[in-house]
């Protein structure tokens, strides 16, 4: 009974000052910090059991506990048992609780047992399952992590031994797990798995709770977890929720701990002796082996891990979405004071009007888009060409969109003016260039070298520019700052400079 769970010695105490004292059953209340109708319960007690106070000073709290608390005589009625393995199942749907478990016994057992006694033999029913069986999760509830050793992957052509990482998903009510090999714990593997997980449950789960990987949670917190913003988007992709395991809260990640040394135990402690030389190769036999483990009868319970996630967790997941989702990274740029922004070595276009400010990114396989305070404010087709240009026009300001009036004939005409060197320079720049744009501002930028440094001095430095294929920008602005242009040409080096000859191509090629 509730009332036997306080202490014998805090029982003598209310029985001191309700018979000694003399005091009020509400002050003792007050005084022992319990309820005026348990106290109320222990002088009734007393009185019935013929007890005097002072207690008999051979009185231990064994013999007044049977004399306070007498067990009661066996019932002549046969009461029906409830179905415990089924109670077990039940009380893992979501919104289940044992007082429903007990109505619906009661409705089909009228004469069954209370619901005091429901509840406690309950309790003392799943104690004896296990501390892995009694952790409580409602259906739906996923947690992943990696285990903690990995397997080795052996390259066929060079011997190289690589070292696979293990990813580990379990069901929190049915314990139904999954797992597979993956070359790292990076992102874009961190969300390819959790895509493949979806695919092996066929559902959705409703609550995903990680670890605080990196992948997954960008900054840990034990209040408000960061949610990588790539993962973020995955997740509302598929409508999933994340709650991160809070930092140094084990029990919050029992549950794929747990199934993490099940999968150290069952599946990679068995393939410890086998060689791979593929990932796909062992991700085969790894999936053989977790179908093997979901399957493996329960000791203490009826059914499996599959048939347990048939009846729990797969009611409780939701459906795939039509198409999987398209991995993207989110990353920070700043743009920079010609209106693009760097990702992935490549260069991408946005609006003059965000000129060095910090702007979203989001980089898929086909796209790239810009985000600036949450709205997208540029979309490119993703470019592969390392330090090359994607260049909308409009995103220009008026002033480098006049650059656009120009023409390659135009600017060689101007260089020549300069000079044969200026205008070999400047033709090359123009063929280097795969937009225009970014050609015309550094050819622009050589020609107006010669105002601050005098033509002569232009001709010289784009002279030795020719003979170093240093044919840039930067490179002879470097020599007429450095007044390399005033030394003179070695040798060897007038036998390396390119030639004015007819087959250098010039203005003419460009009509």
């Amino acid at each position: 009974m509730a009332n036997k769970r306080l202490s014998m010695r805090r029982i003598k105490e209310v029985l001191r000052l309700y018979f000694e004292q003399r005091r009020s059953l509400r002050l003792i209340a007050q005084a022992m910090s319990i309820s005026p109708s348990t106290v109320s319960d222990y002088v009734s007690r007393a009185q019935a059991a013929g007890l005097a106070y002072p207690l008999a000073g051979s009185m231990g709290d064994d013999e007044l506990e049977r004399l306070l608390f007498p067990p009661q005589p066996p019932s002549s009625v046969k009461r029906a048992e409830p179905d415990w393995p089924g109670v077990y199942a039940a009380m893992r749907t979501k919104g289940m609780t044992l007082t429903l478990a007990w109505q619906e016994y009661k409705s089909v057992h009228l004469d069954g047992y209370q619901l005091s006694w429901f509840c406690d033999a309950y309790r003392r029913y799943s104690d004896k399952l296990g501390i892995v069986l009694r952790q409580f999760h409602p259906g739906g509830r996923c947690f992943v992590d990696y285990a903690g050793p990995t397997v080795d992957v052996i390259e066929p052509a060079t011997g190289e031994v690589r070292h696979a990482q293990i990813f580990v998903a379990t069901m929190g009510a049915s314990n139904y797990s999954f797992a597979e090999a993956t070359w790292s714990q990076q992102l874009p593997d961190w969300i390819r798995s959790h895509i493949r997980l979806f695919e092996f449950l066929k559902g959705v789960p409703e609550l995903l709770i990680p670890d605080n990987l990196k992948s997954g949670v960008k900054q840990a917190s034990y209040y408000e977890p960061e949610i990588n913003p790539s993962f973020r988007e995955f997740a509302s992709y598929y409508r999933f929720t994340v709650l991160p395991a809070r930092p140094y809260k084990p029990r919050d990640k029992a549950k794929v701990e747990n199934g993490v040394l099940i999968v150290e135990r069952w599946i990679l402690a068995r393939l410890r002796n086998r060689r791979f030389f593929t990932l796909s190769e062992l991700n085969v036999a790894i999936a053989e082996l977790v179908r093997d483990m979901n399957q493996r009868a329960f000791r203490k319970l009826p059914g499996n891990r599959q048939s347990l996630f048939a009846d729990v967790d797969r009611p409780a997941l939701s459906e795939l979405p039509e198409k999987p989702y398209e991995y993207a990274q989110w990353s920070l740029a700043r743009v920079h004071i010609d209106c693009h922004i760097e990702v992935d070595g490549h260069y991408y276009s946005v609006p003059y009007r965000l000129l060095r400010q910090q702007v979203d990114t989001r980089l898929t396989d086909t796209v790239l888009e810009v985000f600036a305070k949450g709205l997208r404010v540029a979309s490119h087709v993703r470019s592969f060409a390392r330090g090359k240009h994607s260049t909308t026009v409009e995103h220009l300001p008026a002033r480098h969109q006049q650059y656009l009036n120009w023409s390659p004939e135009r600017i060689a005409h101007w260089a020549e003016r300069l000079g044969p060197s200026v205008k070999l320079v400047v033709e090359h720049i123009l063929r280097s260039r795969q937009h225009p744009q970014q050609a015309y501002r550094s050819c622009l930028g050589v020609l107006r070298l010669g105002k601050s440094y005098g033509n002569d001095r232009l001709e010289a430095a784009c002279q030795r520019a020719l003979l170093i294929n240093g044919m840039t920008y930067r490179s002879i602005e470097s020599m007429l700052k450095t007044g390399m242009d005033r030394q003179p040409l070695s040798h060897e080096s007038e036998q390396s400079a390119l030639p004015l000859h007819e087959n250098v191509r010039g203005p003419t090629y460009y009509h």
